[in-house]
Order: structure tokens, then C-alpha cells, then sequence
């Protein structure tokens, strides 16, 4: 519809300017949804499209057939660094992140002085919910997601809490650890937090006002370990259900409770995409699945995720500790049902969403993250060619990935998780197609004549699944440097640093020119003034001169 005037007057020049706007705005609403459910320390083998038949995920995998499932995804290999890429863009040596994650009494955060992914959407005219765990700095209050681009957050700031009691008890002593907004959310005591989470985000979507494009960042506890006296908390009806799991390499108990958390972690998925249905913004969608890190596997951190057959688990930089399992599903996408073996990186998602949203990547600088908005949904050459997988100053540890080749260096010491941890999920038999279309996500999905067709399912997975073969699983010190033909062997077994000296030398060249552009660290030490004895047992801003009595409203 066109509107006509003639500008004789003032009035009718703001009148002309104010049809205008509306004209604009709706045409904003074209915009993409944009939902990010980003799960924590799920292994590369604990979802089924991956080839594993042990743990049931079909709303994930109903998601990642009738996408775009990312076989050559990286992320970092612990939760705040990989947290500070996606809302950057940045690799976690440029914002000072690179060396462990943020511990609850430390007085930092990732700088002010970054423009995160939400505030570039705000731009853009989006409405930012953030609902789950933060862990990017909440020591003072301009760190935490109500004042860097969220409308609201229900979740915690820590790196963890008890799924049931929200409580984290690392040094100096026990603390809650729940937000509705900036306020401790007391009431949700006792509920569980993969429910509430989920129940937050389909209420969002619910009073979401459709004529605004929605971004909606849901950061699951799931399936991260809880506390050492209950590391994976779970309904015991749910876990029961997993009493087949049984196996002698392994705790069969505790990998039987993680299976518990990622059912409800799939439900979830499920959940959030029959909501988008039910308002009908399935249609006009970009839903992404991804892990934070490679899976804490085989008892790291009381945990029992399964990376199989890729080496290595969380905190560090064998392909199980930093390769994701990662999909990304949108009527935008043209080629559909796929693998992509494209590179891509963790740093990569906040251009590539800017560009989806009807925003401009190119005009972005000093960001590490590349758009691949035409190359996800297009299906052409990725123009990503490296990944710095991280440098750590502190411990000399250093990765770097160039085309098929990838490399680790100064590894630290411990070499407890250069291992193959499984289980495999293999020797498991069946994989119940119909367990698939009768999941939440695949009938929401098939309402808009968007899922995948069932008979293509198993030349998908086939595809995304990594086998290795009989190779001799060579070691590499921790002295050594190591390098590998990952396309070829992604299992990491032949080291071919010997082999290949003048890659060694070209690919050691890149890191220290990487190492050249780095921040140091920002890690510092506890601050006393954290502890939560100090504010009610609550892990809460400390570093602000509000009264701790506005931070601590109860809600009712």
C-alpha cells in the first residue's frame, strides 16, 4: 500500500515520516526468528545422528535431519570462552578469556567494552530474551544479561548450580544461584531447572508479539554436572528408564542419570518447536542446536558424556573437546537435509545471524567470526579455511586448525584425557525410526510440510557418522608437537608432525602470529567480598554500591 502527501506544511511532513516508520516496521516483522538452544558439555556421541543408538534424542535429531546437521563445527573446550565467542564473534584470546572459565568470586567479566550479539539484533529491532545460564561475568550489574541487549533473563551466573535447590557450592561456601531479571527467583526452589527453563521459553513464545522478530537464547544447565554430592540430578522415574544401560567400562549408574538429563533436554527441544508452531513462527524460524564443548566424558567433572570415537573430552583440544555437535534448521535454507562438512566455527554464528536478520557482516571489524548465511543455506564453499582453537598463556597449551591439517602444542602434563572415551553406543541395536516421527519437533515440523522425509534419515546419519578404522592409536606426549590429517583421520591416531616438518614449522609460524594479537588472561583471584555469607547465601552482585536489599527482592 502506498500513502500520499503533500508536503505543504510541517504537519504534514511529520504525518508523511510517521506512516513511513509504520511502513518500516512492518516490514521488520519479515525478519527471521531467531531461537538458540545451546547445550552444556553434550558430547559428540550423545546425540543419535551421530551414529549412537544408546540415548534416544529424537526432537534433536527430527531437528538436525530436516536441517542442516554441522559435522565440522569447533567450538572452545569450556563453557565462559565459548560463551564469549558467540556473543563477540571474537576468538577468547581476544577478549581475554582463553585460560579456564569464570569462577564465581572473581571481580571480572567479558569487557563492557564488547558489543555482544543481542544489541547488535536490538539494532535491528529485535526482542532479546535470554532464559539459563550466563557465565560471562556478573560481579556488577552492567556485566549481566539485563544490561548487555536482553529484555529479561530467568536463569543463574554461575558455571553450574543443583538442578533441583540452585545452589553452587565451590570455594568459599554454599550459594543460590537463580535470577528473574535482577532478582533472586526464590520460588523456583525446588523445581526442576530443565523444566523451568523450558516452561519460561514456551511462555515467551506464547506472549511473544508477532509483528517484532523474536531472538531467544535458551542456555540449558543440561547436561552439565551438578554438585559433588549429586552430580547429575534427575526424576528417578525418568532414570529408571534407562536401566538397560549397562556396561563394563564405565559408572552404569551415572551414565543411566546423564541419559535421564538429556531425554529432558530433548524434550525441551521438542517443546520449544511445538510452541513455535502453535504461534505460527515455525515459518519464518532459524533454530539452532549446538554444544558449548566437547562432552565431560567417562567420570570429568562426575560426569558421563560420551565423545566417541573422537579423542579427548572437555578442557581440551583433541577433536572431543572442542568439535561440536551442532544443527541448524530454517524454511530460509534451501538446500535442506544434509551434512555440511564445511568448516565453521563457534565465532562464526554472530555474523552469520546479523546477516539472516537483515543486517550488514561486512561492515563489522575486528571480529574473528566469518558469515555463513550462504554457505548454510545456499550449500556453497565455506570461506572459512583456519580455527584457532585456542592459545592459554598460562599453561603453553596451543591448537590450530588450517584446511585438513590441525595442530596441538605445549600441552600441560596431564594427560589423563588423551584417551578414546566411550561408550560407543553401537553395540546397542536398532534405531526406532517411528520413536523420531512421533516427536513433538518432527510433528511441528511436519505441520508446515518441513521435516525431513523418514526414508532419507538413514543415508543422513550414515553420513554425519565418523569412523576411523583400525588405525595404531599412537600417542603424543605432552612435549611433542602434534599434527594430523583430521579429514583423514579425525580420530587423531597417526601423528605426523615427523612427516611433515615444513607444515609443522608453517603452522607454528600462524599460531605465533595469533599469540601476537593476543590479550593476556583476565583471570584474578577470589574476592572475599563474594562469598555468600556475605549477601543472604546468595551468589549476587557484590561489586555495585546498591543495597543488597534491592538485589535481593523476593518475588512473590
Amino acid at each position: 500500500m502506498r500513502f500520499w502527501f503533500i508536503l505543504g506544511t510541517v504537519e504534514n511532513f511529520w504525518v508523511l515520516v510517521f506512516f513511513t516508520q509504520i511502513i518500516t516496521h512492518a516490514q521488520d516483522s519479515k525478519q527471521p526468528n531467531i531461537i538458540f538452544i545451546l547445550a552444556d558439555d553434550l558430547g559428540w556421541n550423545d546425540v543419535g545422528f551421530h551414529g549412537s543408538n544408546e540415548i534416544p534424542t529424537p526432537n534433536i535429531d527430527a531437528l538436525a535431519y530436516s536441517g542442516v546437521i554441522l559435522n565440522n563445527y569447533y567450538v572452545n573446550s569450556l563453557c565462559s570462552p565459548s560463551r564469549s565467542a558467540l556473543m563477540t564473534g571474537k576468538y577468547s584470546i581476544h577478549t581475554g578469556m582463553q585460560h579456564l572459565v569464570l569462577l564465581p568470586a572473581e571481580p571480572r567479566g567479558l569487557n563492557l567494552s564488547e558489543k555482544l550479539l543481542p544489541q547488535y539484533l536490538k539494532e535491528l529491532g529485535y526482542v532479546n530474551h535470554m532464559v539459563g545460564k550466563w557465565h560471562l561475568g556478573y560481579w556488577k550489574k552492567e556485566y549481566t544479561p539485563m544490561y548487555r541487549g536482553f529484555d529479561s533473563h530467568l536463569g543463574y551466573y554461575n558455571w553450574g548450580h543443583h538442578y533441583y535447590s540452585h545452589t553452587l557450592n565451590p570455594s568459599p561456601s554454599w550459594g543460590y544461584d537463580m535470577r528473574r531479571n535482577m532478582s533472586v527467583a526464590f520460588d523456583l526452589h525446588g523445581q526442576y531447572s530443565t523444566t523451568v527453563f523450558t516452561d519460561e521459553s514456551v511462555k515467551i513464545i506464547k506472549n511473544h508479539n508477532i509483528s517484532q522478530p523474536l531472538f531467544l537464547y535458551l542456555a540449558h544447565a543440561a547436561v552439565h554436572a551438578a554438585t559433588a554430592y549429586d552430580s547429575l540430578p534427575a526424576p528417578d522415574d525418568v532414570v529408571a528408564s534407562f536401566a538397560n544401560l549397562t556396561d563394563d567400562h564405565w559408572d552404569n549408574y551415572r551414565r543411566q542419570k546423564f541419559a535421564a538429563m538429556l531425554t529432558l533436554l530433548d524434550d525441551s527441544v521438542g517443546e520449544v518447536m511445538q510452541a513455535l508452531a502453535d504461534r505460527k513462527m515455525l515459518e519464518n524460524s532459524i533454530i539452532i542446536f549446538s554444544t558449548d564443548n566437547g562432552g565431560a566424558a567417562e567420570g570429568y567433572d562426575i560426569s558421563e558424556a560420551s565423545n566417541w570415537p573422537l579423542k579427548g573430552a572437555k578442557n581440551s583440544l583433541w577433536e572431543g573437546g572442542v568439535r561440536g555437535a551442532a544443527a541448524v534448521w530454517s524454511p530460509l535454507i534451501k538446500e535442506k537435509s544434509r551434512v555440511s562438512h564445511q568448516m565453521m566455527h563457534i565465532t562464526d554464528w554472530l555474523p552469520t545471524l546479523l546477516d539472516a536478520a537483515g543486517g550488514n557482516s561486512s561492515q563489522l571489524s575486528e571480529i574473528d567470526g566469518i558469515s555463513m548465511w550462504d554457505t548454510l543455506t545456499n550449500n556453497v564453499d565455506s570461506n572459512r579455511s583456519e580455527i584457532l582453537l585456542n592459545i592459554d598463556q598460562t599453561t603453553g597449551e596451543a591448537g590450530l586448525r588450517i584446511g585438513d591439517y590441525k595442530i596441538i602444542t605445549g600441552r600441560s602434563n596431564d594427560i589423563s584425557w588423551d584417551g578414546w572415551f566411550g561408550p560407543t553406543g553401537r553395540n546397542v541395536s536398532g534405531y526406532n525410526l517411528s520413536v523420531i516421527e512421533n516427536s513433538l519437533a518432527y510433528q511441528a515440523l511436519d505441520s508446515v510440510k518441513l521435516a525431513v522425509d523418514l526414508d532419507e534419515i538413514d543415508a543422513i546419519r550414515e553420513n554425519a557418522t565418523i569412523s576411523c578404522g583400525d588405525f595404531d592409536q599412537g600417542s603424543c606426549l605432552p612435549e611433542d608437537v602434534c599434527l594430523y590429517n583430521i579429514s583423514n583421520d579425525p580420530c587423531e591416531y597417526v601423528n605426523l608432525a615427523k612427516v611433515f616438518p615444513n607444515t609443522v614449522t608453517a603452522m607454528l609460524v600462524t599460531l605465533g602470529e595469533y599469540n601476537d594479537t593476543s590479550l593476556p588472561p583476565q583471570n584474578i583471584g577470589d574476592d572475599p567480598s563474594a562469598d555468600p555469607r556475605l549477601h543472604q547465601h546468595v551468589w549476587s552482585i557484590w561489586g555495585d554500591n546498591e543495597t543488597i536489599s534491592e538485589l535481593l527482592e523476593v518475588i512473590p
